[in-house]
């Protein structure tokens, strides 16, 4: 585990040669964004804030500043919240006195960890399911005959090491099969895509999911433009989105929220744009999505204007638990997002990065309703990419996704095989 985690660590920020069997196919991966720097003992986090103006990363010591990470969107993401909530902990782990501990005592104080990381923010369910299957490793270890505090340490530790690692796996194989998917929409033609929010290296372990289909198709060169909201109030879309796009040298427009429809009934099919991708912070069993606000009307008007809607999520966003998205609790954030604005000054020619000023946007005293989420009903998706492959509707309209039960059963992550194509 601590050689694949070096090697994880140095292919992130080089062309460097790997094995064959090495986790990550390194063609795919090559200069994405470094959200999560994480090696045994230490764990860096991209302070998201700062960007796109500053590259600043935050030293994360323990559960706690992981939790408030968090909770402050320094990090966010369905998939990186979960990882940076594990690896917060398992520093903290190393830096602690529990080794000498009985093995039981040691489980017990892990159990209660995660569960006030859990409590970091509500939505999202990979980090609920994260902490579930830590929970039984660690309770697991602490049963071994002969096993000391230590052991259980370790067993954490590497479980939640493995989480980064298979993270950008799930990833990649989501981009796959999204782009397959797409590309059979307009064979032989170049596509372009509406994507919200932000879905990509900067939200997971690396190269993304909604943003990851992106990647994939613009490696293919099956990418025209790629469109992305500015994503109110929290700007994700203009902040990282563009961020990582730019990053990247993919060709790409920027838009506010509210031109979505306006872009689709003006250039819509006929300048090829074929779809709208978009991530997940929880899918319910049947098929009802939460994914940032703003996602529902996008919906909506890909329906009017004859456009596919995607949903591209691992299978541990599929939550079976949940019947529908009427049962998602949906966090709302400080009425402030709304109504302050914070970025560096602009003295007419060029950003003084050093300068971050907060302006103040809206009328003083004006009550403010702030949900950071909000539900897509399934009637309006036609299709869920996984690491597995694109689930469509049956027959009778409606999904089948028994399948991401597997998900939820295995160790932390699932490996990615196969394709899946439902009838």
């Amino acid at each position: 585990m601590l050689e694949q985690l070096e090697l994880f660590s140095r292919y992130l920020t080089v062309d460097a040669k790997f094995p064959d069997n090495f986790l990550i196919d390194q063609p795919c991966c090559k200069m994405v964004l470094e959200a999560i720097r994480y090696k045994p003992y230490s764990l860096q986090i991209l302070n998201q804030l700062k960007l796109p103006h500053q590259l600043e990363y935050d030293d994360i010591t323990g559960s706690e500043d992981g939790w408030n990470a968090i909770r402050d969107m320094r990090t966010r993401g369905a998939p990186a919240i979960a990882i940076v909530a594990a690896l917060s902990l398992a520093v903290g782990l190393h830096v602690g006195n529990l080794s000498d501990s009985a093995p039981e005592d040691v489980s017990a104080y892990i159990v209660k960890k995660l569960d006030f990381l859990v409590t970091s923010r509500p939505t999202a369910v990979n980090l609920a399911d994260a902490a579930r299957k830590l929970k039984k490793i660690v309770e697991s270890a602490a049963k071994v005959d002969d096993n000391d505090g230590a052991a259980v340490v370790m067993a954490y530790c590497d479980a939640a090491a493995q989480m980064l690692i298979s993270d950008v796996s799930d990833n990649k194989a989501i981009g796959k099969y999204g782009a397959e998917w797409i590309e059979k929409l307009a064979p032989g033609e170049q596509v372009s895509v509406l994507t919200h929010c932000n879905t990509g290296s900067l939200a997971t372990a690396g190269y993304g999911t909604a943003l990851g289909v992106v990647r994939s198709l613009h490696a293919k060169g099956s990418l025209k433009r790629a469109f992305c909201t500015e994503t109110r109030p929290y700007n994700q879309g203009s902040r990282l989105t563009a961020f990582e796009l730019v990053h990247d040298k993919i060709p790409a427009t920027l838009i506010t929220d509210s031109m979505a429809s306006a872009l689709l009934q003006l250039k819509g099919p006929s300048d090829r744009i074929v779809a709208i991708v978009v991530g997940a912070d929880r899918v319910a069993a049947n098929g009802d999505t939460a994914n940032k606000i703003g996602t529902y009307q996008l919906a909506i008007t890909a329906k009017h204007h004859g456009i596919k809607f995607l949903v591209a999520a691992p299978r541990t966003t599929i939550d079976l638990q949940t019947k529908c998205g009427a049962d998602i609790t949906i966090e709302e954030r400080p009425g402030k997002e709304m109504t302050m604005m914070k970025g560096p000054r602009f003295d007419g020619e060029k950003l003084d990065v050093n300068q971050v000023e907060v302006v103040s946007i809206a009328a003083e005293g004006i009550d403010v309703w702030n949900p950071a989420f909000d539900v897509t009903p399934a009637a309006l998706i036609d299709g869920i990419i996984t690491e597995l492959g694109v689930v469509e509707k049956s027959k009778n309209g409606e999904f089948d996704l028994t399948f991401a039960m597997e998900a939820h059963n295995e160790s932390v992550k699932p490996s990615s095989i196969g394709g899946l194509y439902a009838a």
